[in-house]
């Protein structure tokens, strides 16, 4: 079965398949918009092992600011999106923010206690913990946020119609539910693990000055990234034990970045998938409800 994935955007869900992706946004009137585009050609060999996960990624990335721009038009129901400079922007101010964050400020902070904790095993330890520290804050703020809130519920929804999808479940509101919101494939999931790998990864480059613990620590990312989604990849379809304890904390963790979706949330949810399976996928949901024009 080929496998289907997306994110919460504003008041909607991205879904995205082998070939499409598309995003259903609920506007103010209460109607379903949906814009729905091909993927674009990948660069030759992106499926070898380990590069693979390091150009979805990026693709994601892209996909994720676009269906952003879309959801915050519709869902205000405004005309107005994001041109390909400002995507640009977004893109590069959100991983800089995001480097700064989560990479360089717990690197810079274990360097300096470097005197306090001069074993650089411990330094690497503290850097991890630091680094796990402010990803757990964040996320658990930003939960607060009425809007996140929402946000996170119409994640909550996505992981429930992938997962009625995947078990056979017709698309449709009463097919889908009671299906969890939990979900393996899922990007919170993805980043704790490279939150967590990253620990032995750093300690491989040994000791040195502030600058090259940045260095290091940036270089390594696409590295720790690509492995980080083989294992996530092979967790899925292989029921190792040492996987089910490796991909357990992600699961965990989904319990902050998901809430429980409304039928509503669903209905967007189950709109967006049927707008990148084969022929329309299956269900009456999506067909019914997609009153206002696509965009």
């Amino acid at each position: 079965m080929p496998r289907y994935g997306g994110q919460a955007v504003i008041e909607g869900v991205m879904m995205r398949g082998p070939r499409a992706w598309a995003v259903a946004v609920r506007r103010p009137d209460g109607s379903i918009a949906v814009k729905r585009e091909e993927l674009p050609d990948r660069p030759g060999g992106w499926r070898f092992p380990f590069l693979r996960g390091v150009v979805l990624l990026y693709e994601a990335l892209v996909l994720g600011v676009k269906a952003l721009s879309i959801s915050a038009a519709e869902a205000a129901g405004e005309e107005e999106k994001l041109g390909r400079g400002e995507i640009a922007a977004t893109i590069i101010f959100g991983l800089g923010a995001g480097v700064v964050l989560f990479v360089l400020f717990p690197a810079g902070a274990a360097y300096f206690f470097r005197h306090q904790v001069p074993a650089y095993w411990l330094q690497n330890l503290l850097e991890g913990l630091v680094r796990l520290g402010v990803f757990l804050a964040y996320l658990w703020l930003i939960g607060l946020l009425p809007d996140i809130k929402r946000v996170f519920a119409y994640h909550g929804a996505e992981h429930r119609v992938i997962n009625a999808y995947e078990a056979g479940a017709p698309l449709t509101l009463e097919g889908v539910r009671g299906y969890p919101i939990i979900h393996l494939r899922c990007g919170t999931s993805f980043l704790l693990l490279v939150l967590l790998l990253s620990i032995f990864f750093f300690s491989l480059v040994g000791q040195g000055p502030l600058w090259w613990r940045f260095l290091s620590r940036l270089l390594l990312l696409p590295v720790i990234a690509g492995v980080s989604y083989e294992l996530l990849r092979l967790s899925s379809g292989v029921q190792h034990l040492w996987l089910k304890i490796l991909v357990a904390p992600g699961l965990w963790l989904q319990r902050l970045t998901t809430r429980e979706p409304d039928e509503e949330q669903v209905e967007v949810a189950i709109t967006a998938l049927q707008a990148v399976l084969p022929e329309g996928g299956e269900g009456d949901v999506g067909k019914a409800s997609r009153t206002g024009d696509s965009v």
